[in-house]
């Protein structure tokens, strides 16, 4: 029997420095570097960072932007971040990476509770920058 329920595989965030992103989401964030030894090595066009079992965020070169021809339009397009991405985690992971953005310096949100998610109502949620001006959501549910 397999499972059929649609799931979000990645999200493309354009980086101007793909390495640095990659450190940035594994010492800040707290996420695992995927692939980062082959891009660095040349063999791949760009790493990604595993936000679950199922869920990637890719760091793509902006260098890139040019070549984002899969779609008329896309050219023009590419290179913009989105709004934002929300990762959901537990309460206790939630506190860790509030605590070390903190300690990072990284600059974060006011922080907003029980606002409306793919869940439900969060208990409490904030948002930050990463390096290259994307902006993160975290929130937890419990």
């Amino acid at each position: 029997m397999s499972d059929h329920t649609p799931r979000l595989d990645h999200v493309v965030l354009w980086v101007r420095d793909p390495v640095a992103a990659a450190r940035f989401y594994e010492g800040a964030v707290g996420l695992e570097p995927v692939r980062l030894a082959e891009f660095t090595a040349g063999e791949v066009p760009f790493p990604s960072v595993r936000v679950n079992a199922e869920t990637l965020l890719d760091l793509m070169p902006l260098t890139f932007t040019p070549r984002m021809t899969m779609l008329p339009g896309s050219v023009e397009s590419a290179g913009h971040p989105v709004n934002h991405v929300c990762l959901s985690l537990p309460r206790g992971d939630f506190d860790a990476l509030l605590d070390r953005l903190r300690e990072r310096s990284v600059p974060v949100s006011e922080p907003s509770y029980d606002s409306f998610g793919a869940r439900g109502s969060a208990r409490r949620s904030f948002y930050f920058r990463d390096p290259d001006g994307n902006v993160l959501e975290a929130r937890h549910y419990d």
